[in-house]
């Protein structure tokens, strides 16, 4: 098979994404590419048209796609981007590796400082692009170096400073396609660490609704100086935003910072129920809740 044949049995056209994402909502991607390889992926951005829209999905636990699809090519980095390697106190993982995961694998490794990756639903590649957290970690606090495909299909490779890390963001180009992130961290105690995990986990199980079709926080938490110290839930909460509903979209009961689809939702009503939720925060409270979700495709 030749690099054209292989970049043929990746690609699906009018490809339905809503099966890729959590919430299970969302219209078809003009062209989907599963590529394995950072070969193959070098040779799908390289063959794209400088004008054509890019999209990268992960493992579509932080995204709503909405419901009339995404214009242009989506990639998606299939199990080839999901290695995990240790080497000292340097944890490796490959942009498709799922964070929970490489907590345990640093943990197995008796290394400290990732164990906060157990509580994020999402991939290594995600919490590069939005600097992902939780459980008083971050990800740009033991992160040392990022590589990424560029649109001619070239390698390069980011240091800490060139991702430009804050609160949930990161000052990567759109059109760079993240594919391993490095990071050096402490020496710990692997029981300990599983301990945390085992904690984090039984937490996150206790308190969040991950047995529904849902997704991460729906918001971020607001300026504690804007919000008088509340977080997003409790922001949620003081609007009667808990259990608010829209067709099928629903803010949790359990976690008022969480959508749940509890049956055939669209990507649009989960939309209208967040802006709902944003409108009363601004009207009642006097400040924004700005999403943390990422919101993608055509607008209707």
């Amino acid at each position: 098979m030749d690099r054209r044949q292989a970049m043929n049995a990746r690609l699906m056209e009018n490809a339905e994404l809503a099966p890729y994402t959590w919430l299970r909502v969302g219209g078809p991607a003009d062209r989907l590419y599963l590529p394995n390889t950072e070969e193959e992926l070098s040779e799908i951005l390289r063959e794209l048209s400088p004008v054509e829209k890019l999209t990268v999905l992960g493992v579509g636990s932080n995204v709503i796609i909405r419901d009339d699809g995404i214009e242009g090519t989506v990639i998606r980095l299939g199990p080839g981007f999901g290695k995990i390697s240790v080497d000292g106190a340097k944890v490796s993982a490959g942009a498709a590796a799922l964070d929970a995961k490489v907590a345990k694998e640093a943990a197995k490794a008796g290394l400290s400082g990732l164990s906060f990756y157990a509580g994020i639903p999402g991939t290594i590649g995600g919490a590069m692009r939005m600097n992902a957290g939780a459980y008083g970690g971050e990800t740009r606090d033991h992160f040392v170096s990022g590589r990424a495909i560029n649109r001619k299909g070239e390698i390069v490779t980011l240091s800490a400073d060139d991702f430009g890390f804050r609160y949930r963001w990161a000052d990567v180009p759109a059109d760079l396609v993240l594919i391993e992130a490095t990071f050096e961290v402490p020496k710990g105690d692997a029981e300990e660490e599983q301990a945390k995990i085992k904690e984090i986990m039984e937490k996150r199980e206790a308190t969040q609704p991950i047995r529904e079709k849902t997704g991460g926080s729906t918001f971020k938490n607001p300026d504690p100086d804007l919000s008088g110290g509340r977080s997003a839930w409790q922001s949620v909460d003081a609007v009667g935003g808990r259990g608010r509903s829209v067709g099928d979209a629903q803010m949790s009961e359990l976690h008022a910072n969480f959508m749940i689809n509890k049956g055939n939702a669209t990507a649009a009503d989960l939309e209208t129920l967040g802006e709902s939720i944003r409108t009363d925060v601004q009207k009642e409270l006097g400040y924004e809740l700005e999403w943390e979700i990422k919101r993608i495709g055509r607008l209707a």
